[in-house]
């Protein structure tokens, strides 16, 4: 039998959208800022030699540049204000995070509550600043060195670091503001939405080259095939769940006995979501960014190996990218996503047990054995998603960039957005009920006060 949750999620309707005050003021807020983002991927950094530049990420398009590209929403392309994106905040995120598991400062930080995090998030703003600030001078120097500029000289370089770096650190505002104040995760959202935007231009792109005879008419319907059945498995694995039965004790409240029950812990066979993808594909594309725009040779030799080595399709690109999405998981999952310590002493502080194993210390242990087993097949999945593509594409030779991780961060950002909304939906509807069984109970006092007769006099 459904729940009461289920029964009023099934009962969802944009009627009830419509009367949700709150909630439609967060989906406008949240496509305000989204709005403010595209504008700004359009604003170019002073100094840039428009065509020159659109020559050479032509040219680019279907390899490491269209990469960098599709995750910046082509403001990469247009050397745009938010050119660099919001990698040097994942990168920071990162390099935080790790060191918040390792160090013993940040460790016991992660201790101290509210407090410790919002410390935490202080040195990662820190920390970006710092990446953005190198990224930002490394680029505009290799712009210079290609010939991209139309007025090259420290005043460029200096205006472009400054520019660059106010574009990410706004950007870095803007979602947290959009996860604070709006609906959905803000720096997801904020990927998403510049993958989806740049998306009906790479198909336009592919399939006029399909029209003029350089790819074949079999490859595009191959490729649309990969692309709906690769969605279709995201999806089915983003809702795959692994249920651990849960029992409660009988309880006495004051007088009352409460008789005692089950429910299920649900686990995801991907609890981290696409977060592994995105941290594998910052470190990946961290070297290469910097020397993307350099045309004249000026590579040194280590640098060129790298490049070499780590283009897109290559044997050491792909295993890198496996390795790192893997590690992301199994580390994001139990330091952040599912902390197995902290459901364990939940479970026990409301007084509740798996069935046959000890509350505490044995229930975080049968936890931990029970998310390792289940990351497995999750970071496989991930690794698998966001390889094949790539390797099909390097194969058949697909003419733009189409990855793996762009689908994972599209359906998983979108399925994320949509239950946020239903979850709001919901709340709304609970208001509501408690407000009309409120008013119920006062109309019922009201007329059992002018039911009720007063005493009789003798």
């Amino acid at each position: 039998m459904a729940s009461a949750a289920e029964q009023m999620a099934s009962n969802l309707s944009w009627g009830a959208l419509g009367k949700a005050t709150d909630l439609r003021n967060r989906i406008f807020y949240t496509l305000g800022l989204l709005i403010i983002y595209r504008i700004g991927t359009y604003i170019p950094v002073p100094g840039i030699d428009a065509g020159a530049l659109r020559d050479f990420m032509e040219q680019a398009a279907s390899g490491i540049g269209g990469i960098l590209s599709m995750f910046t929403g082509g403001a990469l392309g247009r050397m745009g204000v938010f050119a660099l994106g919001i990698m040097p905040y994942i990168s920071a995120s990162i390099i935080v995070q790790l060191l918040a598991s390792m160090w013993e400062p940040l460790k016991q930080l992660k201790k101290e509550g509210e407090a410790g995090r919002k410390k935490i998030n202080q040195y990662t703003r820190y920390g970006t600043v710092a990446l953005a600030t190198g990224q930002a001078f490394a680029l505009a120097n290799s712009l210079q060195a290609g010939d991209l500029v139309s007025t090259p000289g420290p005043f460029f370089v200096a205006s472009a670091v400054v520019t660059l770096v106010g574009g990410t650190m706004f950007l870095m505002w803007l979602g947290e503001q959009i996860t604070a104040r709006g609906i959905g995760n803000g720096i997801s959202l904020i990927i998403f939405v510049g993958i989806v935007a740049e998306l009906p231009a790479a198909f336009a792109q592919f399939f006029s080259q399909g029209r003029s005879g350089a790819v074949s008419p079999a490859v595009i319907i191959g490729v649309i095939i990969m692309v709906m059945a690769v969605i279709a498995f995201v999806v089915f694995m983003e809702r795959a769940l692994r249920k651990i039965h849960i029992q409660y004790p009988r309880r006495q409240v004051g007088m009352k006995m409460y008789d005692g029950g089950s429910s299920h812990l649900p686990i995801k066979v991907n609890p981290a979501g696409v977060i592994p993808a995105i941290f594998a594909s910052a470190l990946l594309l961290l070297p290469t960014t910097l020397q993307t725009f350099s045309t004249n040779g000026s590579t040194g030799p280590v640098m060129s190996t790298i490049l070499a080595y780590f283009g897109p399709g290559q044997p050491l690109y792909l295993l890198f990218f496996a390795v790192m999405i893997i590690f992301f998981t199994f580390f994001y999952t139990k330091e952040v996503a599912f902390k197995t310590d902290d459901v364990a002493d939940n479970l026990k502080n409301q007084n509740g047990f798996v069935p046959g194993i000890r509350p505490g210390k044995r229930t975080a242990e049968y936890l931990d054995y029970v998310v390792t087993r289940i990351l497995v097949l999750g970071s496989l999945y991930l690794a698998a998603v966001a390889l094949l593509p790539e390797i099909l594409r390097a194969q058949l030779s697909v003419p733009f960039y189409f990855g793996g991780t762009s689908i994972l961060i599209i359906v998983s950002v979108t399925m994320d957005t949509i239950q946020q909304v239903q979850s709001h939906l919901l709340a709304h509807q609970y208001e509501g009920l408690i407000e009309k069984s409120q008013l119920r109970g006062k109309r019922g006092g009201g007329a059992a006060k002018k039911g009720r007769k007063g005493p009789a006099r003798r």
